[in-house]
């Protein structure tokens, strides 16, 4: 693609301004641009134009420039955004920039400024592209699954290009931010970050969720003798045993207030002091963390520190939940069939086709931690030698009950309406609802009439009354 070909979006409530900037684009030659005045359709337009440079004000309405830039930067860690700012609140655009931004421009702009300031953010964008296409085609020439990553069962595209990407960043001593449900294989993720990057020390996980102050200090950077009634000796922390290796910290979302400023500055000066200890001690320690909370919104609400988060998403791994790569089922089913028998003592069952495709219907909230319960489970009732729905059935049952009673909902999304109006466009009537139900078992038991009424529930004579009234009408 050449300089001026490349996708452009320019956000900015102010018509004016967005008409200038516009024009004064296209005057120097850039033909791919694409103006909004509305910032909530900011993100979708950076989908969709796969663009790599971002121009946006910062005083919007709906939502700030500084809002969307998080979630742009959240979202897409390579792009380069230009904020537009008044002269008076240049302080939250040097923030931008703290948190991603690579450049800022005051309006009234001037055009020769603007010019200059997108000339080489558009140069920027095309050497991480460059440099971006060279480590794909370093890492596409090594093994296509590297040992780092052989826990990790899944034959996902967006899991394996979340490989390379930590393949491109395992030198780096920044620290890796790993994002993901409960279930998705965060620590997983964590191990291979420590193995590619061949780091001589120990990896050293901690779950920090539940862990006061005092108890986070003490754990993670120890305490001298005499520190508090009961420390009798001195005693070092696990940031210590990760010496020259990899510390891992779990939960990371719900670290509170104070221990947050103290894991800053262990970042920031790579210093930290025991407990009872005026003399710092250092570390060279890789900090991998990870959580299940949306650390935005966290950010937000005033329940995480807006600088730690900046100085730890550095490097951001997402990890897809279980029902949006669901081509990975087969594949974890076979796995845990075969873990489970081993651990059992026993041969593994046969599995029949009409489970994969009962297990690809299930949401797994609990991703693929519940696939590996409900697997372990329904190896222990399978004494036929072939494994079917029916073994999966009560652990099933028990799970959506649990999940019911926590309030989740596979099919919403960003809260807005309810699981059937989202599944069927409209809220469905009784009788809709049993046709759908009774389909979908038939689909999923290739239709045999039998597997379908357990399945549903019934008997296999109320299925048959069923399905001869659905035919009489």
């Amino acid at each position: 693609m050449s300089f001026f070909q490349l996708p452009l979006v320019i956000i900015d409530d102010e018509e004016d301004s967005l008409f200038s900037a516009k024009v004064a684009l296209r005057s120097a030659g850039y033909r791919n641009i694409t103006t909004l005045c509305d910032p909530r359709q900011g993100l979708d337009a950076v989908r969709q134009q796969g663009a790599s440079v971002v121009i946006l004000d910062l005083m919007m309405p709906h939502l700030s420039g500084q809002e969307l830039l998080a979630q742009l930067m959240m979202e897409f860690p390579e792009l380069t955004a230009i904020v537009m700012t008044a002269v008076n609140d240049v302080e939250t655009a040097i923030e931008c920039m703290k948190s991603g931004a690579f450049d800022y421009i005051v309006k009234p702009f001037d055009k020769s400024r603007l010019m200059a300031t997108v000339q080489k953010a558009v140069e920027v964008s095309q050497l991480r592209a460059q440099v971006s296409r060279m480590r794909e085609s370093l890492l596409e020439s090594l093994d296509s699954t590297p040992a780092a990553f052989e826990e990790i069962v899944t034959q996902s595209p967006r899991m394996k290009t979340l490989f390379k990407y930590i393949g491109a960043v395992a030198q780096s001593m920044q620290p890796v931010l790993i994002n993901g449900e409960t279930g998705s294989g965060k620590e997983l993720f964590a191990r291979a970050v420590h193995k590619v990057s061949q780091r001589p020390g120990a990896f050293v996980p901690i779950n920090i969720a539940g862990l006061d102050d005092t108890m986070f200090s003490d754990t993670l950077f120890g305490h001298t003798k005499g520190a508090f009634t009961g420390a009798e000796k001195t005693r070092e922390g696990l940031l210590a045993r990760a010496q020259n290796g990899t510390i891992f910290l779990d939960e990371i979302g719900d670290l509170s207030e104070a221990s947050q400023v103290k894991l800053l500055r262990l970042l920031q000066e790579g210093t930290y002091y025991p407990l009872g200890s005026d003399t710092p001690s250092t570390t060279n320690a890789r900090v991998v963390l990870a959580t299940n909370r949306d650390l935005v919104s966290a950010v937000a609400d005033g329940s995480f520190r807006k600088d730690l988060f900046y100085r730890i998403r550095t490097h951001l791994v997402r990890i897809p939940p279980l029902r949006e790569r669901r081509e990975d089922i087969p594949l974890l089913l076979h796995h845990f069939v075969e873990k489970t028998a081993r651990s059992y003592g026993c041969e593994a069952p046969a599995i029949s086709g009409e489970v994969v495709a009962f297990l690809k219907s299930c949401p797994f909230p609990g991703n693929v931690r519940e696939l590996e319960a409900l697997v372990f489970d329904a190896v222990a009732r399978c004494h036929e030698g072939t494994l079917g729905v029916t073994h999966f059935m009560e652990m099933v049952r028990e799970n959506s009950s649990l999940h019911e009673t926590h309030g989740f909902s596979p099919m919403v999304t960003n809260g807005e309406g309810n699981s059937l109006v989202h599944l069927f466009g409209y809220f469905p009537t009784l009788k809709e609802l049993e046709a759908f139900a009774v389909s979908n078992a038939l689909d999923i038991t290739c239709g045999v009439q039998a597997k379908a009424a357990t399945l549903l529930g019934i008997s296999k004579q109320a299925l048959n009354q069923k399905l001869k009234k659905k035919i009489l009408n």
